[in-house]
């Protein structure tokens, strides 16, 4: 028994861990529900969640025990396949991603084992044949550190559900990518007008913003040369954060991380004032809230990716470095996730909601052209480096660069806003005007 625990040690610990994070994840779901609640109270004046327990911490219990009982209503004329599967893929995809992302300390691997010299040939001089004597002792000494290493790697526990995928950053945007489907098919099942065009704004808003998500992300993957998430939180341990780096990215990303989340100021899928509901609206019961499962599921999955490519992840200064302990590591990466979390809370309820062609403009006229300036800097940045060997100090340029391209796009925005208020009050004053005189 202990040669089979041994030899599949692995494949333990990715059960073990999928059982945990599963519950982790639902019940951090639930009451992050309450701590919106909480903020939305604050920021309105208000008391809140109270009722149900020592200042209404039971009332997430209380709200999935009414989804649970809840009456189940199905609609006339639905598409019943579809229509059940929709809420599953919507949950399901946001999930998956979370397969890949560490939520706690890993190790390094190093990416690809030593390759062995080639053997000489049978009449090689003899400097030839001791050259291959030195290769070959170098060789040995590789794979040795290659193999500990290994060993080191899959006889202690990594903290991701799916350690040493390289394509981690590949992997979560095309599972991401499918969370659309689940809401098209929610809008199209259901038989209603106002769910399939809030499904049509959803799919238009989210292939719309997967484009500047995955190019700002480009710009960390130069820099670290990798995709895999483990690598990235290991180059930022020993070259700084990639915030100090890719300040566009990041702003690029974070942006987009509230269009594919669809939150305010980006909820036009739902739209209640103009929509009912959007795509959820023929939905009731557990159903319902396996959609609202699968938002806030995308929301820390987000907020881990946004501590991971752009603040470190597990390392923080003076707190967590390489020999902290690993439960300090684990504090460290989740309290950056809660504040991210936050973030998306407090900005829920601060800004009003876009219009459909702001929301669509922002994308195609805004976010992709900085984000093809910001992939085209760090190009040259990283290009120059490797050219001329020049030290690795030279990225700090890219700090400049990046907030200067925000201020070259805020300063014409804010002038043609600006402008057209003034053309605003100016058409209301002759308006006004006009209609004084008759």
């Amino acid at each position: 028994m202990s040669e089979w625990f041994s030899a599949h040690l692995q494949v333990v610990y990715a059960v073990i861990t999928i059982i945990v994070m599963m519950g982790v994840l639902q019940g951090v779901c639930a009451y992050l529900i309450l701590l919106e609640r909480k903020i939305c109270a604050f920021m309105q004046d208000r008391i809140g969640p109270n009722r149900v327990g020592p200042k209404g911490l039971l009332q997430p219990i209380a709200d999935g025990l009414k989804f649970l009982f809840k009456e189940d209503i199905v609609p006339a004329y639905v598409d019943k396949v579809l229509y059940f599967a929709a809420p599953a893929i919507a949950v399901g995809t946001a999930t998956l991603a979370f397969a890949v992302v560490p939520f706690g300390p890993t190790r390094v691997v190093e990416r690809v084992p030593p390759t062995r010299p080639q053997s000489p040939a049978i009449t090689a001089a003899p400097l030839e044949r001791q050259a291959y004597d030195t290769a070959m002792r170098q060789y040995q000494d590789a794979k040795g550190e290659y193999d500990r290493q290994v060993h080191n790697y899959e006889t202690r526990y990594q903290f991701v559900i799916a350690p040493r995928i390289d394509i981690g950053i590949v992997f979560i945007f095309a599972v991401t990518s499918l969370a659309v489907y689940g809401i098209i098919l929610a809008g199209w099942a259901s038989n209603s007008k106002y769910s399939f065009i809030g499904a049509l704004r959803s799919s238009a808003q989210l292939v719309s913003y997967e484009i500047p998500m995955g190019m700002s992300v480009l710009g960390v993957i130069l820099l670290t040369g990798s995709l895999n998430l483990e690598r990235i939180i290991d180059q930022q341990i020993h070259d700084g954060w990639n915030i100090w780096f890719q300040p566009a990215g990041f702003l690029l990303f974070l942006i987009a991380a509230f269009a594919e989340c669809n939150r305010l100021p980006f909820d036009l899928p739902e739209a209640e004032q103009e929509l009912v509901g959007g795509y959820h609206t023929e939905y009731s019961a557990m159903k319902f809230a396996l959609f609202f499962l699968g938002e806030y599921t995308h929301m820390v999955t987000t907020s881990f990716l946004l501590a991971i490519l752009f603040f470190g992840g597990w390392h923080f200064w003076w707190i967590s470095g390489l020999d902290s302990p690993w439960w300090v590591k684990v504090l460290v990466i989740w309290v950056k996730m809660f504040a991210f979390i936050v973030l998306y809370m407090l900005i829920r309820w601060t800004l009003p909601r876009f219009r459909f062609d702001q929301l669509m403009g922002l994308a195609w006229k805004v976010l992709i052209p900085l984000a093809f300036v910001n992939l085209v800097a760090v190009m040259v940045v990283m290009q120059i480096i490797e050219n001329t060997g020049a030290n690795l100090a030279w990225r700090w340029v890219l700090l400049p660069i990046g907030i200067g391209m925000f201020v070259a796009m805020a300063i014409p925005a804010l002038y043609w806003q600006s402008r057209g208020r003034e053309i605003r009050i100016g058409a209301d004053r002759e308006r006004n005007l006009t209609m004084a005189g008759h």
